[in-house]
């Protein structure tokens, strides 16, 4: 048995983790993963050489580099699936949100809260792609995380030209108000689904979850909404709005292009 550590550079949610976890299903000689988020970091325990588990990792375009492989005598280890009903409830957060600022986003005419509510459908992916594709077989996740990369692809492309189309007419200037209101609402709710997702973590990490929290994509892109409502207040533009959205829009393209990698 060896173990292998990776530094993961852009592992900073469990949604990530999810994702390793679905590119490594299938390799033979795994016996157990152990991730480490705070410390972006994984674990890898295993027989045979390191060399498909390397080449998976840094497929995925995480920042995945190894750090070392040695030999273990650990041959047992403590479980630590997520449960499902965390999973679920995650799921149903994420997908909440994103209908609350898919709506919000739209009357409120703001880019920023729109491609935010893709983020947070993102998010819903690969935990239902997780929860729902369980004891499957490794062509049917494959089919849908084909099938959910495609999708999250042309909603985002969607949202560029929307984008595109704002910057060069005479929209009316988003409601800022909202875009603050509802983004604040949004971070709150990643948080919550962070700590509830890590929550079964041994007590000495439990210091570690606030770090983890606000290093978060999710909640720097929250964050950047409510800073894009402050500047439309402040300049009375909507360019603001429309720079977050084309940011946003754009780091959900590169998570669908990580998705469709898993359905090769």
């Amino acid at each position: 048995m060896y173990k292998t550590v990776f530094e993961i550079t852009q592992m900073d949610c469990p949604s990530e983790e999810n994702l390793i976890r679905m590119q490594l299903d299938g390799i033979s000689g795994i016996a157990h993963l152990h991730f480490d988020i705070p410390n972006r970091t994984l674990s890898v325990y295993h027989q045979g050489t390191v060399a498909p588990i390397e080449n998976a990792v840094l497929a995925l375009n995480l920042g995945g580099k190894k750090i070392a492989t040695e030999p273990t005598e650990q041959r047992t280890f403590k479980e630590q699936t997520t449960q499902k009903k965390l999973l679920y409830t995650v799921l149903i957060i994420n997908f909440a949100f994103f209908v609350i600022e898919m709506t919000t986003g739209l009357l409120a005419t703001s880019m920023g809260l729109v491609a935010d509510s893709l983020d947070m459908l993102a998010d819903s992916f690969v935990y239902g792609i997780s929860l729902f594709a369980v004891g499957g077989t490794v062509t049917k996740k494959k089919r849908i995380a084909k099938l959910a990369g495609y999708f999250q692809m042309i909603l985002a492309c969607i949202g560029f030209a929307e984008v595109l189309r704002r910057f060069f007419g005479t929209e009316q200037l988003p409601d800022f108000s909202t875009m603050i209101i509802v983004s604040l609402l949004a971070l709150i709710a990643n948080g919550i689904c962070l700590y509830l997702l890590q929550k079964s973590k041994s007590k000495e990490e439990a210091h570690m979850k606030a770090s983890m929290i606000f290093t978060s994509n999710d909640i720097i892109i929250n964050l950047g909404v409510v800073l894009a409502g402050v500047l439309v207040l402040w300049l009375n533009s909507s360019l603001p709005d429309l720079i977050i959205g084309t940011i946003v829009f754009g780091l959900v393209i590169q998570g669908a292009l990580r998705i469709l990698k898993l359905g090769k």
